[in-house]
C-alpha cells in the first residue's frame, strides 16, 4: 500500500511541475502586417508595414470544428506583432488571421495572404516556444505609380495580375 502511495504522489508531482513550467513557458507568436502597395500579392520594396493593424489568433478543434480559443493583437511602429498564447493547443488548428486595417487606403485583406498557419503545441519536436508566422497583407485601394518600374524588376506587368 505504502508502495502505491508513493506511486501516486510521483505522479501527482511530476504533473504539477508539468503544469507550472507549461503555464511559465507560454508561446510567443510573432509576425508582420503590411499594405501590398502594388497589389501584386507578396512583398515588394514599395512594401509598408501597417502600424496598429489588429490580428486575430484562431483557434479550432481539429475534428469538431468547434473554436476553442481567440486572442487579438496590434502591429507596433515596424507593423509587427507579438502575441502571447499560454496554452498548448495539441488538438487545434490555429490561424493567425487579418482583422482590420490601420490604412483606409489599404483595408482589403489579400485572399490567400490574409491568414498563417501556426502550430500551437510543444509536442512536435520544435525547441522554441517562438512561432513565426507568415506575413499578411492588406491591398492598396490604387498602386503607387513606381510599381510599374518595381514590378518590371521581377519581370511582371500589369496584365499578368
Amino acid at each position: 500500500m505504502a508502495r502505491l502511495v508513493a506511486v501516486f504522489a510521483i505522479c501527482l508531482l511530476s504533473a504539477s511541475i508539468a503544469s507550472a513550467t507549461f503555464v511559465s513557458n507560454p508561446f510567443l507568436v510573432k509576425g508582420k502586417a503590411y499594405c501590398d502597395t502594388c497589389r501584386c500579392g507578396f512583398e515588394t520594396p514599395a512594401t509598408k508595414y501597417l502600424a496598429g493593424a489588429k490580428v486575430r489568433i484562431e483557434c479550432r478543434h481539429r475534428v469538431t470544428e468547434a473554436p476553442t480559443y481567440t486572442f487579438e493583437g496590434v502591429t507596433n511602429s515596424k507593423g509587427e506583432y507579438n502575441i502571447l498564447v499560454k496554452s498548448d493547443h495539441g488538438d487545434d488548428i490555429c490561424d493567425v488571421v487579418l482583422v482590420k486595417s490601420s490604412d483606409p487606403t489599404c483595408a482589403k485583406p489579400n485572399a490567400g495572404r490574409d491568414r498563417s498557419r501556426v502550430i500551437l503545441t510543444r509536442n512536435n519536436g520544435m525547441i522554441s516556444d517562438i512561432r513565426f508566422a507568415n506575413a499578411m497583407g492588406f491591398l492598396r485601394d490604387e498602386p503607387l505609380s513606381s510599381c510599374t518600374q518595381i514590378l518590371q524588376q521581377y519581370h511582371l506587368t500589369d496584365d499578368q495580375f
